[in-house]
C-alpha cells in the first residue's frame, strides 16, 4: 500500500511553481491552508486543491517579493524608467506611498505588492531628490554656509537629522554619522527669519547670524520643555 503524500514547504512549493516566498504570503494570506499534517507538512488534497487553482494563488502572491531599501529602489528604477535611490524608497515609504511590511536584520523591509503596484513617476523622482540624505558637511555645501553656521542650526534644534548612518571610512560601524534630508533643508531655505544672504555673505571667523536665530530657538525650546514638565506634576 502506497503512503499518502506528504509536502513539506520546500516540496510543495515545487510542486506548484511557486518561489518560496511566494508559498509563505499565500499561506499567510489564506490563500493556501496551512500544514495540515505532522511536521509542518500538508497532506495531498490540499496540495491538488492548490494547483488547481495556481493561477489565481499566483496572481494574489504577486511577483516581487518583500524588500530592502537598496533591492526596493531597483526594482522601481527598472520598472518605471528613472533612477530611484534608497533614500527614495525610506521619503516613499514616510509619505505613505509604500508600505514597511517587517524588518531583516534591523532593516525595514518593503512590500513587494506595493512596489509592484507603484506606477507614480513623479512621486518617485520627488521623493528621491528631496529624500536624499547629506552628512553634516553635505548639508552645509548644499545650504551653501559654513559648517560652523549649520551647528548652530543643529545645537539649537532648527535643524535635526532623520537617521544616524556609519561612513565608508568605519568598517568597524562605531561612528555614527547624523544624516539630515534634503526637504528639510529645503525648508529651512524658505524661512522668512533667516537672512541668507547675510548668512552666506559672513566671513570666516565672523559670527554667524544664524547665533541669535539658534539661541532664541532653544529658550523657546527650554521654555516648551519646563511647560510640559510643570503640566505633568502632580497637584
Amino acid at each position: 500500500m502506497t503512503a499518502p503524500r506528504r509536502f513539506g514547504s520546500v516540496q510543495l512549493a515545487s510542486y506548484l511553481g511557486l518561489e518560496q516566498w511566494q508559498l509563505e504570503r499565500a499561506v499567510s494570506d489564506g490563500l493556501i491552508p496551512g500544514p495540515d499534517r505532522s511536521r509542518g507538512r500538508w497532506s495531498a488534497p490540499i496540495a491538488d486543491a492548490a494547483l488547481a487553482g495556481i493561477g489565481g494563488i499566483r496572481a494574489a502572491a504577486g511577483s516581487i517579493p518583500d524588500l530592502g531599501a537598496v533591492r526596493a529602489a531597483g526594482v522601481l528604477s527598472r520598472r518605471l524608467g528613472l533612477e530611484v535611490t534608497a533614500d527614495g524608497v525610506e521619503e516613499l515609504a514616510r509619505r505613505d506611498l509604500l508600505s514597511i511590511i517587517g524588518s531583516y536584520k534591523q532593516h525595514a523591509l518593503y512590500d513587494g505588492r506595493a512596489l509592484e503596484a507603484f506606477t507614480d513617476t513623479g512621486a518617485a523622482a520627488e521623493a528621491t531628490r528631496t529624500g536624499r540624505l547629506r552628512t553634516a558637511d553635505q548639508a552645509a555645501g548644499y545650504l551653501r554656509v559654513r559648517r560652523s553656521d549649520l551647528n548652530h542650526l543643529t545645537r539649537s534644534g532648527v535643524l535635526e537629522p532623520v537617521k544616524y548612518g556609519h561612513g565608508p571610512w568605519d568598517r568597524r560601524n562605531e561612528t555614527s554619522v547624523p544624516l539630515y534630508r534634503t526637504g528639510d533643508l529645503d525648508q529651512l531655505t524658505a524661512r522668512p527669519d533667516i537672512d541668507w544672504a547675510a548668512v552666506r555673505a559672513t566671513l570666516p571667523g565672523r559670527r554667524s547670524p544664524l547665533a541669535d536665530l539658534a539661541a532664541a530657538e532653544a529658550v523657546l525650546a527650554a521654555l516648551a520643555g519646563a511647560a510640559a514638565a510643570a503640566g505633568r506634576r502632580p497637584r
